[in-house]
């Protein structure tokens, strides 16, 4: 039988970093072409949040299917997460309707919050701390990448057959990824006992620990704080400034460009200047990208210029707040990253039913105001978070989850 190939750091890094971009293309797709699935399952903006909502909600499921990597093995999450992502994009296929488009984006969702903890802590189980900050930074790129790339194929594809066909395609490469994991990653699994004990053991030791609380906290805030003004800018563009598909197109690979500085800046500069002050650092700025988003968006290159500042300063802090979290609770990491994930995923499903209501009138000064405001919050709560790191790793030998 033919011996697996066996990757090197870099060769798991890339290897991530392209399935990453699949998922990330599947799910961003939506905001910029919200008007263009609305129009084509005739649906209003008020219907359209709901479907997003409910989207979104699913990554509660989360917290049921955290300890998944660490007691059957990153390798056996990844390729569950990974096969239910091409179901789910099936469903489209085969029901072109608004259940099959809100079961689609659902399923999805819930796949990547099985792929992408285990992803993150198999990374994370091999890269040291000091060094970490780079490669999840990496991988992260993938985010950007499905705005530059992803978006501008996707919605070349629309145009020429219709508003579901990105739907076969992401399945069908879902499935091609199935295979790939499987061939090029070995078996992880960890021993029957230690199984046990990471089923029983690992929500309590995240639980436990209030600096993972806080930590949660401040995730929900600083994703509600994003989603407010992601949610609406597809529609706000075409609102105030008449932009079409093409041009949404444009205005999605600019922010693509933006979102990949911001990764890139923190996959640079996280591990050399430490993980909080990163994420301090971000939050600021996009308290000031978001008060400035309103006041700049007098023409279409104002407005692609604070949507451009606006993300940067996101992706950012967001990357730079990953290796953040892989620490605070080292022996759970699994289960500590996809609470997280589950906690940016409900911050994106408030942050849906938030965002039509404060827009209004076609102005997003309400929307800005709100993100502002939570950035804030955010703020005092990763001073916390800092706080207590910084004790536990100065202070007596007791472990970070015996915290009372």
């Amino acid at each position: 039988m033919r011996a697996r190939p066996r990757l090197s750091l870099n060769g798991l890094v890339i290897l991530f970093t392209g399935l990453r971009l699949l998922f990330n293309t599947g799910y961003r797709m939506v905001y910029p072409l919200l008007p263009v699935f609305g129009r084509g399952l005739g649906l209003d903006l008020t219907a359209l949040s709901y479907a997003l909502t409910v989207r979104s909600a699913t990554s509660l499921t989360g917290l049921f299917l955290a300890p998944l990597a660490d007691r059957y093995g990153r390798r056996l999450s990844m390729l569950v997460g990974m096969a239910l992502f091409s179901l789910g994009s099936s469903l489209v296929i085969f029901f072109p309707t608004l259940t099959g488009f809100m079961l689609a984006l659902s399923l999805s969702n819930i796949a990547m919050q099985i792929f992408i903890p285990a992803m993150q802590a198999y990374l994370a189980d091999r890269v040291p701390y000091e060094r970490l900050g780079r490669a999840l930074g990496i991988t992260e790129v993938s985010w950007a990448l499905a705005f530059i790339l992803g978006l501008p194929f996707v919605t070349w594809l629309i145009s020429r057959t219709g508003w579901s066909a990105p739907f076969p395609l992401l399945a069908g490469l879902g499935v091609l990824s199935v295979g790939l994991l499987w061939w090029l990653l070995p078996s992880d699994r960890p021993g029957r006992d230690a199984a046990q004990a990471a089923l029983w053991s690992a929500f309590g030791m995240v639980l436990r620990s209030r600096t993972a609380l806080l930590a949660l906290g401040l995730g929900l805030a600083l994703t509600v704080a994003n989603e407010v003004v992601n949610f609406i800018f597809g529609v706000w563009l075409e609102d105030g400034l008449g932009l079409q598909i093409g041009a949404l197109a444009a205005a999605s690979a600019v922010i693509g460009v933006s979102e990949l500085g911001g990764s890139s800046g923190s996959a640079l500069l996280t591990d050399r200047i430490g993980k909080e002050r990163s994420v301090g650092l971000g939050l600021l700025a996009n308290c000031l990208a978001a008060l400035l988003l309103p006041v700049i968006s007098v023409n279409t290159a104002g407005a692609l210029a604070g949507l451009f500042l606006f993300y940067l300063s996101f992706e950012f802090l967001l990357v730079s707040l990953l290796p953040l979290l892989s620490e605070i609770v080292p022996e759970a990491r699994a289960t500590m990253l996809a609470l997280s994930i589950a906690c940016f995923s409900a911050g994106r499903a408030l942050g849906d039913l938030l965002s039509p209501l404060l827009y209004v009138n076609e102005s997003i000064w309400g929307n800005a105001a709100m993100t502002v405001g939570l950035n804030l919050l955010a703020l005092a709560l990763l001073r916390q978070v800092s706080l207590r790191l910084a004790a536990r790793l100065t202070g007596p030998a007791a472990g970070e989850v015996t915290e009372a």
